[in-house]
């Protein structure tokens, strides 16, 4: 039996509550474990996007990072800078460059990203795989919805 939209309105707001104060400890969390590796977490995203998917144009990294283009621009340069990726020019189209991991950088990603990962692991370690399953339904479908209303 459905209540009134007054206890579901207030179910909602707690939702969001709990959702947000979740988000922030588990961002502070996994924020924290990669400062460690003397990145930080736009570099470090970067970097392991790099490492999972191959060389990338530097226009669509923030897109699938959801950085700002300047910010994209400013974070490449840096991890340029500490040659853990590298430039190179499109030859079919100058418009478009792409950057890729260097050895240095995928050394270090074959050194970090296994600790990395066993710190996500950890956070979600109470949860049960159909419950990660129908948190990740629910939370894609959320964030679907909310998409779909900027528009």
């Amino acid at each position: 039996m459905r209540r009134d939209d007054g206890h579901n309105d207030e179910l909602s707001l707690k939702l969001f509550v709990i959702l947000s104060r979740a988000y922030r400890s588990i961002s502070d969390v996994v924020t924290e474990d990669m400062k460690r590796y003397g990145l930080n977490p736009s570099e470090f995203m970067v970097l392991e996007l790099l490492y999972h998917k191959g060389e990338q144009p530097i226009q669509h990294i923030g897109k699938k990072i959801l950085l700002a283009s300047g910010s994209t621009t400013y974070v490449i340069d840096k991890l340029e800078s500490k040659k853990l990726l590298a430039r190179r020019q499109c030859q079919e189209d100058r418009r478009v460059v792409f950057a890729s991991i260097t050895a240095k950088g995928r050394e270090l990603m074959d050194e970090i990203f296994p600790q990395h990962r066993a710190v996500i692991q950890m956070l979600f370690e109470g949860v049960s795989e159909d419950q990660k399953m129908t948190l990740i339904e629910l939370l894609k479908e959320t964030g679907l919805r909310a998409a779909n209303l900027k528009k």
